[in-house]
């Protein structure tokens, strides 16, 4: 169990030939590779990592050494060659892989969730480009998923209490974070909401990811309890946000652990109406991956856990994230109870006398009847492409579509929500209006790096193209999509 990074298993061992193979094409000595996983070790603050020759010739000879030395050891040759080489690329295996080395089990304590948030934004920081953190991680679902998720309501032994008095805010103090640099960190938090629904998820991805990683330092530092709880709201925010635009450009395992990090933080924020918002995004994105089941159990964690504490407008997004598993499982009577429930619970909002937190502003009357349409619409394809359910959906979408094309602040939802006009029209069998929308959406889109939107785009326009592939407008908005939307500008 020494400083060195070693494994205690050294029985049958052979040399690594794949760990040989790029070291020796690395071109470096086994003093300068000794050196780099030092100084990587001290930025992760593995302080008993002491590296020498002697031990990277006993890992050239076959032993396994323990974490985190097999993850460094990949993110050092990756940024060596500029491609993503794997812990499994080096021949390694981590001593006692673990689940929260890249799953979702987590412990769900402040200083784990500390540490994992601070890890995981510096490796995707690392090589600032999509394919790393992509590539490495497994999507989890089913109970593997779920299971952890619903720890999040069980009562952490030895948590605090109650947050401190505003008297604890001490900027006189080295370390201390002062109320004004505190607001200040809240503020960015919504610049970055901000830009993410006007640009979509590909423009300020790595600045959330960086911001992240800051306040995940200023976690590692003593504060009063008061300031911690606020920074690990912010944590629990830019996280979602991280993952939410991760989830936006298509980096699906990489989205989904940034959600379980926001959840673990909002727990330690003991914010639970956060964590339902979390819960939905992470709802979202199992019914974007054709996961309704997966979807429905998150929301109903997230219904329980904030049915006392959150105000309307989010138990009404909550309803409505409801109605979208309902359709996409194929069940019309549940779908309409939410979707009506998502209407009465809304219709409250102006009457709650405490101010909505800013991550649920989005949740407007447009967004409402956006998702409202998109339960019909989905219905509509669950039950075979009915008409019926697409003239369920059609008047509550172009509602949609009239108020999104009133605001500049939510263009990517303006383009979501033009394409889902575009996909009812053509249930309806009506394709010249369907490119109409389609035509439309493709404009906006370009103005949006988000390559959730450009999928559907092109997913919508195949359809045209299959059903109705000899019509002039079909031809020319496909011709139009080439132009517009090539493959090779996916984000």
């Amino acid at each position: 169990m020494g400083g060195n990074g070693g494994s205690g298993t050294n029985a049958d061992k052979r040399p690594n030939e794949l760990l040989g193979s790029w070291f020796v094409r690395s071109g470096w000595s086994k003093g300068e590779l000794a050196r780099q996983v030092n100084r990587r070790a001290r930025q992760l603050g593995a302080n008993h990592i002491s590296t020498d020759t002697s031990r990277v010739r006993r890992w050239l000879d076959g032993e396994n050494p323990r974490e985190p030395i097999p993850r460094i050891l990949s993110e050092l040759f990756s940024e060596r060659f500029g491609c993503v080489v794997s812990i499994e690329d080096l021949g390694l295996r981590a001593a006692r892989q673990s689940t929260a080395a890249s799953g979702v089990d987590l412990p769900w304590t402040g200083p784990q969730t500390v540490a994992q948030l601070g890890e995981f934004s510096r490796s995707d920081l690392m090589l600032a480009r999509r394919g790393f953190l992509g590539t490495s991680l497994a999507l989890s679902a089913g109970p593997s998923l779920i299971e952890p998720m619903q720890r999040w309501l069980v009562p952490t032994p030895g948590a605090p209490a109650a947050p401190a008095p505003e008297s604890a805010f001490d900027s006189r103090r080295p370390g201390r974070l002062s109320k004004p640099e505190l607001e200040l960190l809240e503020s960015t938090t919504r610049m970055f909401r901000q830009w993410d629904a006007q640009c979509g998820g590909g423009l300020r991805r790595k600045a959330v990811v960086g911001q992240l990683h800051e306040v995940t330092d200023l976690l590692q530092e003593p504060q009063p309890e008061a300031t911690t709880r606020k920074l690990f709201k912010v944590a629990a925010e830019l996280a979602e946000l991280a993952g939410w635009m991760s989830y936006d450009v298509g980096l699906q395992p990489t989205a989904q652990k940034y959600f379980v990090l926001a959840l673990h933080a909002a727990k330690e924020a003991g914010d639970r109406p956060l964590g339902s918002y979390i819960l939905s995004s992470m709802s979202r994105q199992m019914i974007h991956l054709g996961r309704p089941d997966d979807a429905l159990e998150l929301i109903h964690l997230a219904q329980y856990g904030s049915r006392d504490c959150a105000g309307p407008r989010t138990q009404a997004m909550l309803y409505a994230m409801e109605a979208r598993a309902y359709a996409n499982m194929g069940q019309p009577g549940r779908t309409k109870r939410a979707v009506r429930m998502a209407e009465d619970t809304f219709s409250e909002a102006d009457e709650w006398d405490e101010p909505d937190p800013d991550w649920i502003r989005f949740f407007s009357e447009a967004e409402l009847y956006a998702e409202n349409s998109h339960s019909f619409r989905d219905l509509a394809y669950s039950a075979g492409r009915s008409p019926a359910y697409a003239s369920l959906a059609e008047p509550l979408m172009r509602r949609a579509v009239d108020l999104f094309a009133k605001d500049s602040e939510h263009q990517r939802s303006y383009a979501l929500n033009l394409i889902g006009m575009a996909t009812v029209h053509l249930l309806q069998d009506e394709p010249e209006a369907g490119t109409e929308f389609a035509s439309r959406a493709m404009t906006v889109a370009k103005k949006v790096r988000s390559e959730r939107v450009n999928t559907r785009i092109r997913k919508t326009v195949g359809t045209a193209v299959r059903d109705h592939g000899d019509l002039a407008a079909v031809i020319d908005l496909a011709e139009q999509l080439a132009v517009d939307l090539p493959e090779s500008e996916a984000v």
